[in-house]
């Protein structure tokens, strides 16, 4: 098998779920957020210039937070990382007969006998380089990330929040009644929550009925609840 074919191959996956994991992150928190405050303001105020102001400001700031909190995840995993393969490269240096024991035990673990796990280790450990990003592999269970994950992150997830968000806000945009425009806001929102929550569910592995009637409901909460503290403060 080609091996360079085998790890695009993986590589490719492992991009296309951490894509998909930062658009279900950002564009969950869109949908529901905006939906909530447009709702909550809806409750308060007639007029939807009022709550197309509020809801721009909280959507620029929630995608910025949002893709903040996905930058500074992928900086974090990135110096994870460094910081053990360095630690693995100091224990190659000064606990040599112990990280040889190691590469020994996960032969083992995989079934090699005592004279094949002899001899693999000797050949891996050979190569520095090779031994630690082997030891990072199979003995920590580390991929070595994307050095441009952090900066991905941050755009998929803000960008996912941006799409999201608009959807709850776009019916204030042509209906200057507020309380009307919350109508056609719930109906198109809702619809979006039970279709999002389906395809996730289904890529998730989940029943994807109950898992699009999960997330439609939590949604659904949101804004009533907002809707019904601001009418009663109101």
């Amino acid at each position: 098998m080609d091996t360079h074919l085998h790890h695009d191959h993986i590589e490719n996956h492992m991009n296309s779920s951490e894509m998909l994991r930062d658009i279900v992150i950002g564009m969950s928190d869109g949908l529901t957020v905006p939906f909530a405050l447009a709702a909550g303001l809806s409750g308060a105020v007639h007029d939807s210039s009022i709550i197309v102001i509020a809801g721009i400001a909280e959507i620029a700031a929630g995608s910025i937070a949002m893709g903040l909190g996905g930058y500074l995840a992928g900086k974090t995993e990135q110096d994870h990382y460094a910081s053990e393969v360095k630690r693995e490269y100091d224990e190659i240096e000064n606990l040599r007969h112990r990280e040889i024991e190691e590469t020994k035990e996960f032969f083992a673990s995989i079934g090699l006998s005592k004279e094949i796990q002899d001899k693999a280790t000797e050949e891996i450990s050979r190569d520095k380089d090779r031994w630690v990003d082997f030891m990072m592999k199979y003995e920590l269970g580390l991929e070595k990330p994307d050095p441009k994950r952090a900066t991905k992150s941050a755009m998929n997830i803000g960008l996912s929040y941006i799409a999201g968000g608009i959807i709850p806000l776009s019916p204030y945009f042509f209906i200057k009644n507020s309380f009307e425009a919350l109508q056609y806001s719930v109906i198109a929102t809702l619809i979006c929550l039970f279709l999002f929550g389906f395809f996730k569910s289904k890529m998730t592995g989940i029943n994807p009925w109950k898992g699009a009637l999960r997330v439609m409901l939590i949604g659904a909460l949101a804004a009533g609840a907002a809707f019904g503290v601001a009418k009663l403060i109101g």
